[in-house]
């Protein structure tokens, strides 16, 4: 038995490790794409203007140590060994740092986010018990408000930073890539014939998005690998065959030789060096995608290894070519023997529009998460891969992001320009992970402060060192990504704060239960047949919609469900906690109250029929009522507010009482603080009540034979099922915003001109949310925040 039992766990072990490298192979195309082109222009938006060769080595080596040296502190020590392993369950990103600190302490200024949907079982956080001193860290972060804004708006500036990137690292890698051709035509023809190419490429590669990258992914893994494999060889070649002493420049000496021999000109050439990583983002950013030993695995055993080699190689032949200018306008083909340059251009060309491919998806994603937390407006989402999640493509975001990155192509026409644009795009994301990161440290990992500090400061100093190299650019192409970040941040800042306004408003304007119960004959309003869906942003109240809508139709559907689908701060929420279901008013009056949650990297309305797949967690919930007694899940004995009943957690798995207990004190009831059952609370005791399971099997309306069933249940079902064959309407708003007289002149611009523009120049609720247009009930609603 032992002997079978290591043969069983030795087979285990290897088929690990199998997948493991399998991951590690298929990371290649994904996460290291833009980090691998990067040898393709380094050199050369260093050596552009601001340091020239001389007749010794000096400068070329302190490159290459600034090179060595940046790689290794950085995208290895910093990413693969720190930040990776600062991921939301599994993902990462600036908003997976965002929602992890969120969820730690409450500084999030994303309206509607109460207990209820955070505490996921999935999501149950496991961290060290807090020290004193980060509870007085997140004591003091959740007292100052202004920090919650600065908080956000420091993530909304690397998200749009990442964005810009998307626009800027398409266009220099593949215009670098071409720019091989300079060795094989006349300076003229070279002039007039690589920006064509360049923007005939882009297009292309734009306008096969729609396509998904897993039809054409397999293919992406082997074009890095050659590429990796290729700058390898030829590195170790030219250290060869021109300079095999070159190692000697990895010492951080020539750092010190290169900025006390080129001062100012050395400083401002860093903004060229940093170009080197690149793409470091990507590790993080498509965690969710593989693992963090894939990610570890390939980095440090061949990435990294290969750009050394490639960098190493580069500096051996400059370092013997003093006397070829050439070799500064054309850092990487140079150094290619002619015999193999041709064969290297068409890899080179692969390679760069695998890397853009890579950035492209990461823009898409980090979009769809914006929009998911209300930080984005609503534009259309299309999941191109049914077996592959996350795969997904934006069209409008695709055709703008052509159009800017042919205008930078043609506009710039040079490495250089688009190096400075770049390089301050990517530090300035790096320099918002830094600063996530030293919180996460603190508030979800519970180290001392003085941990975080001294994170924060190494490498906060490194990258503010070549982010002030990249910002004295400004003219020189780095006012490219200040003005996209800016107009990106003022429109996802002003959406955001329109989105929390519109909450707040249907906060202070909703009606009570009593309003409600009151509605009947007597008042001359009649109950019509069928279900009416009433799409709401509160988890608790009648909504004003709902009020405006009764009072210029006196009638409504004989069942009623308020309906609140809402994105929670985890990436993903298992189907078996998606549909909270709960009760409004007593059972004979037929009003339920439905929330449906998703993570934000979720994929919304994933079932074929939302209404049908509602109507059968309806069911789900009456049976489990039933089952419970009197009142069952949704009973006011069991301590609930004496508004509404608890609301269950209807899926697969057991099911989980969630009783809402409102907080008077806390912004006019602005977040219902929730206990919950089978997940727990936080001091690990059992607050609610737990239900048996109550089976995987989906709930029909025809009774088993040998099934008990309460008459007033089963005459509940029945009522549904009759009320879902007379038909569904969908009652939702149609608001207008208007700032309130008396607004500020800045108030008035971005409410009344900057955010209706947005409103009606993006999809509709009712389009995202795929209600059909022949059921849809639109009630006009004029917000006055």
């Amino acid at each position: 038995m032992d002997l079978e039992s290591g043969n069983c766990w030795s087979s285990y072990k290897k088929e690990s490790w199998r997948n493991l490298l399998l991951l590690a192979y298929q990371s290649l195309g994904v996460v290291y794409g833009d980090l691998s082109i990067s040898p393709l222009y380094v050199y050369k938006s260093t050596f552009a203007e601001d340091i020239t060769h001389s007749e010794t080595n000096e400068e070329i080596f302190g490159v290459l140590s600034f090179v060595f040296w940046t790689l290794t502190l950085v995208p290895l020590f910093k990413y693969v060994f720190i930040v990776l392993r600062a991921d939301d369950n599994g993902e990462g990103g600036t908003f997976a740092l965002y929602s992890l600190i969120c969820r730690h302490a409450k500084v999030s200024l994303l309206p509607n986010r109460q207990l209820a949907d955070e505490e996921l079982s999935t999501y149950k956080l496991e961290s060290p018990p807090e020290t004193k001193n980060s509870s007085t860290v997140k004591n003091f972060l959740e007292k100052h408000k202004k920090l919650h804004t600065a908080l956000l708006l420091l993530v909304l500036l690397g998200t749009c930073m990442v964005i810009g990137d998307g626009v800027l690292t398409p266009a220099i890698s593949v215009f670098t890539a071409v720019s091989g051709l300079e060795l094989s035509m006349s300076k003229e023809h070279h002039q007039y014939a690589v920006v064509p190419i360049t923007c005939l490429i882009l297009v292309c590669l734009f306008a096969l998005q729609h396509y998904g990258t897993h039809r054409v992914g397999f293919f992406f893994a082997p074009v890095v690998l050659t590429w990796l494999l290729c700058i390898s060889a030829l590195g170790l070649y030219n250290i060869i065959h021109w300079n095999p002493h070159v190692y000697q420049a990895l010492s951080p000496y020539y750092m010190y030789k290169f900025l006390r021999k080129t001062r100012k000109g050395g400083w401002m050439s860093l903004g060229g060096i940093l170009l080197c990583i690149t793409g470091s983002e990507a590790m993080f950013a498509d965690l969710g995608h593989f693992s963090y030993a894939a990610i570890q695995i390939a980095f440090t055993f061949l990435v990294y290894p290969a750009l050394i080699l490639a960098y190493m190689g580069q500096a051996a032949y400059l370092s013997q070519h003093h006397n070829n200018s050439t070799s500064y306008q054309i850092g990487f083909y140079v150094s290619v023997p002619e015999s193999v340059r041709w064969p290297v251009l068409v890899v080179a060309i692969l390679a760069s529009v695998v890397g853009s491919q890579a950035i492209i998806s990461g823009t898409f994603s980090i979009i769809n998460q914006s929009q998911s937390l209300g930080c984005f407006p609503r534009v259309k989402v299309v999941h191109t891969s049914d077996k592959v999640h996350g795969q997904i493509y934006i069209p409008e975001i695709n055709w703008m992001l052509m159009i800017l990155c042919v205008a930078v192509a043609v506009g710039f026409r040079d490495t250089k320009h688009m190096g400075n644009a770049s390089g301050l795009a990517v530090m300035t994301v790096m320099l918002v992970t830094t600063c996530l990161t030293s919180l996460v440290i603190i508030l979800c990992w519970h180290k001392p402060p003085l941990v975080a500090l001294a994170f924060f400061l190494f490498f906060f100093s490194i990258e503010a060192l070549y982010f002030s190299a990249s910002l004295i650019k400004f003219l020189d192409g780095a006012w490219l990504p200040i003005l996209l970040a800016l107009i990106l941040m003022t429109i996802m800042f002003v959406w955001h704060y329109a989105t929390i306004k519109k909450y707040e408003f249907d906060l202070h304007n909703k009606v009570s239960l009593d309003w409600l119960l009151a509605l009947g004959p007597s008042l001359g309003i009649a109950r019509v047949p069928g279900i009416g869906l009433v799409y709401t942003d509160l988890i608790a109240g009648i909504p004003a919609n709902f009020s405006r809508f009764v009072t210029n139709l006196p009638a409504f559907h004989r069942v009623i469900v308020f309906v609140c689908v809402k994105s929670v701060p985890v990436p993903h929420v298992p189907p078996a906690e998606r549909y909270l279901v709960g009760r409004v008013g007593p059972p004979g009056h037929r009003s339920y109250r439905c929330i449906v949650r998703y993570g934000y990297r979720d994929v919304h309305q994933d079932v074929d029929s939302f209404e049908s797949e509602l109507v059968a967690r309806l069911a789900d919930f009456i049976q489990l009522d039933g089952s419970l007694g009197a009142g069952g899940a949704g009973a006011n004995d069991l301590g609930e507010s004496e508004e509404e009943g608890g609301l269950a957690v209807i899926g697969a798995s057991p099911f989980s009482v969630l009783r809402p207990e409102y907080d008077m004190g806390e912004e006019e009831q602005r977040g219902a603080s929730v206990s919950i059952g089978r997940v727990g609370s936080p001091t690990g005791e059992s607050v609610g009540r737990e239900v048996v399971e109550a089976g995987k099997k989906r709930v029909r309306f025809v009774v088993e034979e040998g099934e008990e069933m309460e008459s007033e249940v089963w005459e509940e079902l029945e009522e549904l099922w009759e009320a879902q064959n007379a038909g569904i309407a969908f009652i939702m708003g149609h608001s207008h915003v208007q700032a309130k007289p008396g607004s500020s002149v800045l108030k008035r611009i971005a409410i009344d001109y900057g955010f209706n523009f947005l409103r009606r120049n993006c999809r509709g609720p009712e389009v995202a949310l795929k209600v059909p247009a022949v059921s849809l009930l639109e009630v006009g609603m004029v917000y006055v925040v």
